[in-house]
């Protein structure tokens, strides 16, 4: 049982009564000393201060009702301020609107805002920020259309219009509503502007996908000697992850740990994706290791991590040990672990993983289901993989008829992937890898006028194939290639070193497997289309100006084929060199022959 709370004598006059129990509730928030809170709460009740009559009385509900949105129990945030007595004070409206922003009630929070307006109640510096916050949060679906807009016009309208902290949550309101051209002309015309302005204007870049904006933003930020905090310093480092900048990314981190910003758990997540997503695992794992401080956060940026470069049995023990630091595991958590276990192929892993959600309190999502789609198709199991989808509670998605057709195009299996391929479609997708998949499996399959016929469907919808991409960063730049490919300034080089290997990698055994080639020509023809795919030709450029011991890193947009991984371990071995491929599903280490992955992608 906690210690009895030293509360004043009964004696005590109102006003100092009210005043020591409120100073007590304050403490008792900042400390979110839970049970403490609540033995004060009942003492409340029963001395009949609550609920409350005079406004000494309303001074305690309001610390109450802060007290447990500190706690994130937003429910009793909302009964305490019941406790108030009507009309409750703006600064107690701000309070419970806070206490559903807060706590994931975006709808609730939005909603309190409007009753607080019809009560007769201005919006103020303190409501406006909270309620900005709850329509960023919303889902897009239950958001009104205009309501980012409604929001700023009345903010406008307030004497709280120049205001900086009311403008960076209208300004942040925006990005994350991917509104960015309102965002980016209301920092234009701020007076003045904070680290969260700076931070939301870069971040909302980012989380769009335009890297080149969110950095010019950053660099902006450092010129004009804005204290960039670790939020900021943590949404760069993604988009160096994104973009697999390294070596920028390896300045960001330099620069965090003058700062000692590297300290801060968000910062340290991002780090590990960082150098994961850049082929540096090794490196991951020590940002990890020595962050001084964890987080849920930085747990799943590790475990995804060892699960896409293949460490199966690491992310099984660092599961274990997340789970003895006492952290709850979350719905990314068992997605990060299924992963892990569909890219070794352990079914009866993936199984249990998927079972022990529900002990947890995790609902399978959609994603899950894919991941265990993936799984069972990987290994061949695909009527098991339909009959799992037959059994989603919810309709399947995009990603898991891709994930069957996927299966269905490892394992030549072309009458299921008619059947996956048309589901899919059904759901809206204009997906041109689906495409792309379905006709290739009808071409392994030997079925080359109905790989024909799926191939003049795409054209006739309309959907263009995506390019396959490779690039490599070298010596600050990056090296972009697509297939066949001459427009690099030393192409005639490039495909000079990849003829010797050639030579040497088809007198070692290579022969080239020319299955997936989707349209019907000879053999020389084939074999000239996969030679020069986008990843060899960043491989033959990594020959030319990667340092020896150094090994190659090559991003690819798309599945390495099974042509292109075959090669490419010969080349290994051929050449001595290592490789590292990151394709749309894994890392691929290729040395002396052999891949990290086993074959098993």
């Amino acid at each position: 049982m906690p210690a009895p709370l030293p509360l004043p004598p009964p004696g005590a006059p109102l006003p100092a009564l009210a005043r020591t129990l409120a100073e007590l509730l304050v403490a008792l928030s900042a400390a979110r000393a839970l049970p403490k809170g609540q033995q004060l709460h009942g003492h409340l009740l029963k001395a009949g201060h609550l609920p409350a009559t005079a406004s000494s009385h309303a001074l305690l509900a309001h610390h109450l009702l802060t007290f447990y949105a500190r706690c994130a129990l937003p429910g009793l945030s909302h009964r305490a301020f019941l406790d108030i007595p009507w009309p409750p004070a703006p600064a107690a409206w701000s309070s419970l609107i806070s206490s559903f922003s807060q706590n994931g009630l975006p709808a609730a929070a939005f909603d309190a805002f409007r009753r607080m307006l019809a009560a007769g109640v201005p919006a103020t510096d303190r409501s406006i920020p909270p309620a900005a916050k709850a329509v960023a949060a919303a889902e897009t679906s239950s958001r009104p259309p205009l309501a980012p807009h409604a929001l700023h016009g009345l903010a406008a309208k307030t004497p709280f219009a120049g205001d900086v902290f009311v403008g960076s949550a209208v300004l942040d309101m925006y990005a994350k509503c991917g509104h960015l051209a309102d965002a980016r002309r209301m920092f234009d015309e701020m007076p003045e502007r904070n680290v969260v302005s700076w931070s939301a204007l870069i971040c909302g870049y980012a989380d769009s996908g335009m890297h080149h904006a969110a950095m010019g933003i950053f660099r902006l930020a450092l010129e004009e000697a804005v204290p960039v905090n670790d939020f900021t310093v943590s949404c760069i480092i993604r988009v160096c992850a994104a973009a697999t900048l390294f070596e920028l990314g390896a300045q960001v981190h330099a620069r965090a740990i003058k700062t000692a910003l590297d300290e801060s758990p968000f910062v340290g997540s991002s780090l590990v994706s960082l150098y994961s997503k850049c082929g540096l695992v090794e490196c991951a794992y020590r940002v990890f290791s020595e962050a001084p401080e964890k987080n849920l956060g930085i747990w799943n940026a590790v475990l995804i991590a060892s699960a896409q470069h293949g460490h199966t049995s690491a992310a099984f023990e660092r599961f274990m040990e997340m789970q003895k630091a006492g952290f709850r595991p979350n719905h990314i958590t068992f997605l990060c672990l299924l992963t892990a276990c569909s890219h070794a192929g352990l079914v009866d892993e993936g199984k249990r993983y998927f079972a022990l959600m529900k002990e947890y309190g995790v609902e399978p999502q959609s994603e899950h289901y894919a991941a265990m789609v993936d799984l069972l198709g990987r290994v061949g199991r695909i009527k098991e993989a339909v009959d799992l989808i037959n059994s989603m509670p919810m309709e399947p998605p995009e990603s898991v008829w891709g994930a069957l057709l996927m299966a269905c195009r490892m394992f030549k299996d072309a009458d299921t992937a008619a059947i996956a391929a048309k589901r899919l479609f059904e759901t809206g997708s204009r997906s041109s890898g689906a495409h792309m998949l379905l006709s290739s499996t009808y071409a392994a399959a030997g079925r080359h006028v109905d790989a024909a016929l799926v191939r003049k469907a795409m054209r006739d919808a309309g959907v263009r194939k995506e390019t396959g991409l490779s690039w490599l960063e070298a010596a600050g730049e990056v090296h972009s290639f697509v297939s066949n490919c001459k427009r690099h300034q030393r192409s005639e080089e490039i495909y000079r070193v990849l003829e010797k290997v050639s030579e040497k990698m088809e007198a070692a055994g290579y022969v080239a497997d020319t299955s997936a080639v989707v349209k019907d020509v000879d053999g020389d023809e084939k074999r000239a289309t996969v030679r020069y795919h986008s990843e060899r030709l960043a491989i033959g450029l990594g020959l030319l100006i990667v340092p020896e011991g150094v090994p190659i890193r090559v991003m690819k947009n798309l599945r390495v084929c099974d042509d292109c991984h075959n090669a490419i371990k010969y080349l290994t071995k051929c050449t001595g060199r290592v490789v590292v491929l990151r394709d749309n599903r894994r890392f691929h280490r290729f040395e002396d022959g052999k891949c990290s992955c086993g074959d098993f992608w």
